[in-house]
């Protein structure tokens, strides 16, 4: 089966976040959030700098797979600038759209929105949602 140029497209923007990270690194003098994945060996390290409530600077850093490392990517890109809240809903939309749940709030995620296919594949959720969920913790800590 041949692919379509828009999943090309997609596929080339997923290549690409995972060759070329943004925001790859470690800020310093913020909290250090660290999550893995056991099933695959995906380990991410996401540091947020809060200016109040909202996110004015974010860098990943670990080892994962194409698809951990691109959502990193592109999850950076998301929320940057954006409140807690705000970084919050949209970390709920990409998770309920890598589950297979469609709405015209993906439009939201950026970039991010090219990962919906990871519906297709089970195994992948983890690895598309580690980045996210280093987020939300990041944000639950910093309300403490």
């Amino acid at each position: 089966m041949a692919l379509s140029r828009l999943d090309s497209l997609y596929m080339a923007v997923v290549a690409d976040h995972s060759k070329n990270p943004h925001h790859h690194g470690v800020l310093e003098d913020v909290e250090q959030i660290n999550l893995n994945n056991p099933t695959c060996g995906d380990v991410i390290n996401l540091s947020v700098k809060f200016d109040g409530d909202v996110i004015s600077d974010i860098a990943f850093a670990g080892d994962g797979c194409t698809i951990s490392t691109a959502s990193s990517s592109m999850m950076t890109d998301a929320v940057i600038g954006k409140t807690k809240d705000q970084a919050l809903e949209l970390a709920d939309i990409f998770s309920k759209m890598v589950q297979g749940e469609k709405a015209d709030s993906q439009k939201r995620l950026g970039e991010a929105s090219f990962l919906a296919g990871v519906s297709k594949f089970p195994q992948r959720i983890k690895c598309s949602t580690l980045a996210w969920n280093a987020l939300k913790k990041s944000i639950e800590r910093s309300e403490m």
